[in-house]
């Protein structure tokens, strides 16, 4: 497999993005990866980290995209960025899937403009896992879509449930709709018209999700739309960091809670591990004719050589494939229905 990596996208581009790659290279010495970006500075950080493995390449670009300009524009007038790049070698099949930890807005832009989607998806999502007391509960969409449909919103339902499925190993997950309360009367006109097509879907639809749901573990997924589910996850991001923050300098008040922290130290460890977004690596964007794997902004060499992994698990388990069938035995349950 082929994968592609932004070199220059993310906070600490290119230097943890390239050592990411290069682990993930060595790991992964059956898979290729294509280093995208400023050959320049891409081989002076090859440079401190050891012989460059025989399965990474360098693919040069003159422009990058900032993490704050707009999409449209960087996807208008920065044609050789190494985001664009990086999709358009998916595009020509010089490879098979792209990681970015670059601006998603752009990301996102460049993969639905250059790759298409999959064969009857309307619109692509991205879903993130969210740890919860009982595993993980996957929002979608986090970000793709501002403007939703209520079709839209029971494709993100079917795209999440194939991949909960064949990556996550949840044979039949729970799928909620974010809402305000749990009545189907409740909430704005697009959850209220999203909750027949969902409750009439194939799907394992429980009924809607109120945002204290999410970690519960009562849903495997949530589905929402793309304004909402990213300030949902940011939200859950900045609370774990405070509360994680607060227990820290709780603990370091006086000898007898810092001995109780020292007690308590493999269970901070191991909390601080689930809700450490490194450890996933990235996120995929579900409904592209091609694998997109989105990392955090500040992803380090860890988020990287993870997000590496995460694109390849998707291939070797044909998550594409499988939302393609998913979606035809979801429209063909809901015109005999009809």
């Amino acid at each position: 497999m082929r994968i592609t990596v932004d070199a220059m996208g993310g906070d600490a581009a290119p230097f943890e993005i390239v050592k990411g790659a290069v682990n993930a290279a060595r790991k992964f010495s059956d898979h290729k990866i294509i280093l995208v970006g400023d050959q320049k500075q891409i081989y002076k950080e090859l440079d401190v980290n050891g012989a460059i493995p025989d399965n990474i390449s360098v693919v040069h670009t003159s422009q990058v995209v900032g993490m704050d300009e707009s999409a449209t524009v960087a996807l208008r007038k920065k044609v050789d960025s190494s985001i664009t790049k990086s999709v358009k070698l998916v595009e020509e099949k010089e490879a098979d899937a792209i990681v970015s930890a670059g601006n998603t807005g752009a990301t996102v832009a460049a993969a639905t403009r250059f790759l298409r989607t999959l064969e009857g998806v309307k619109r692509p999502g991205i879903a993130v896992a969210i740890p919860t007391i009982h595993g993980v509960c996957l929002v979608i969409d986090a970000g793709a879509n501002i403007k939703c449909k209520p079709e839209h919103l029971l494709q993100c339902g079917i795209m999440a449930s194939v991949f909960c499925k064949y990556i996550l190993n949840i044979e039949k997950p729970k799928v909620g709709l974010l809402n305000i309360g749990e009545e189907d009367i409740k909430g704005n006109d697009l959850v209220k018209e999203a909750f027949p097509l969902l409750s009439s879907s194939p799907l394992n639809f429980v009924g809607n999700a109120e945002g204290r749901d999410v970690f519960d573990g009562k849903f495997d997924i949530v589905v929402c739309e793309g304004f909402i589910g990213n300030v949902l996850l940011k939200f859950a991001e900045g609370l774990s960091i405070s509360l994680l923050s607060a227990f820290a300098s709780e603990a370091r008040k006086n000898s007898l809670t810092r001995l109780g922290a020292w007690l308590c130290k493999p269970i901070f460890k191991q909390l601080y591990s689930r809700s450490d977004y490194s450890e996933y690596g990235g996120v995929p964007l579900l409904g592209i004719d091609g694998i997109c794997i989105i990392a955090h902004g500040r992803s380090d060499s860890k988020a990287i050589q993870n997000a590496v992994r995460e694109a390849i698990q998707f291939r070797k388990y044909e998550v594409n494939k499988h939302i393609v069938s998913g979606l035809e035995r979801v429209n063909s349950s809901l015109m005999t229905a009809i």
